[in-house]
C-alpha cells in the first residue's frame, strides 16, 4: 500500500534531502531536518522561499500521477503581493498571463482576505504606505517560480507565497514543520 506524506513545508527549507550545493560552507535546511521517514520522495517542488503543501510518497506511479503537468492537478495557493490588487489585475490572471517562455494557461484566481494562518520568519517586510492584498490563485501547471512570475506580470510582485491544497489533498491544520502519514 503506497505511502503519502503530507508536510507542510516552512519558508526558507530546500524541497529536498540533502543541499548539494558546494557553495554554501555550510548545509541549509533541508527536508531531512523535519522528516524521519526511509524511501519518500518529494511529488513535486516547492521554492526555497515558499511555504506550505508538500507531498511526499514512496511510489513512483502515485509521485507521477501527483507531479506531472500532463496530469492536470490543481495546486491552490495563498499569495500576498504588494498593493492593493486590481480587478483587471485578477481578470488577466483568469484570462492567461504572458511570460517569457510562453503563455500561461488560464488560473482561477479570486481576492480574498488574509488567511488565519501561522506569522512566517522571518516577517515579510512592512510598508506603512504601501499596503498588500491577498488573493487566492489555482492553476494546474507548473512553470518555474509562476504564480511569482505571473503577479508580477499583473504589477504586484509576490510577497508571500503558500500552498494550501493539490488536488483533493489539503494543509488542515498542519503547522510549519509538521507532517501526516496517509496510507493510500
Amino acid at each position: 500500500m503506497p505511502k503519502l506524506v503530507l508536510f507542510n513545508k516552512p519558508y526558507n527549507v530546500l524541497c529536498q534531502f540533502t543541499d548539494t550545493n558546494p557553495q554554501h560552507a555550510t548545509s541549509r535546511e533541508n527536508l531531512s531536518d523535519y522528516l524521519r521517514i526511509d524511501k519518500v520522495y518529494p511529488a513535486g517542488r516547492l521554492d526555497r522561499d515558499s511555504e506550505g503543501l508538500l507531498l511526499l510518497t514512496d511510489s513512483g506511479t502515485l509521485q507521477h500521477q501527483i507531479a506531472h503537468p500532463k496530469q492536470g492537478k490543481e495546486k491552490s495557493y495563498w499569495v500576498q503581493v504588494d498593493g492593493r490588487i486590481s480587478k483587471e489585475a485578477i481578470k488577466t490572471l483568469r484570462q492567461g498571463v504572458r511570460l517569457k517562455d510562453g503563455w500561461t494557461q488560464p488560473a482561477k484566481a479570486r481576492i480574498i482576505e488574509q488567511p488565519d494562518i501561522w506569522p512566517r520568519t522571518p516577517p515579510v517586510r512592512f510598508r506603512k504606505d504601501i499596503p498588500t492584498s491577498w488573493l487566492e490563485l489555482t492553476i494546474s501547471e507548473g512553470k518555474n517560480r509562476q504564480i511569482r512570475r505571473m503577479t508580477a506580470a499583473v504589477g504586484f510582485p509576490t510577497l508571500r507565497l503558500i500552498r494550501h491544497q493539490i488536488a483533493h489533498w489539503s494543509l488542515h491544520n498542519l503547522q510549519p514543520g509538521e507532517h501526516l502519514v496517509l496510507s493510500i
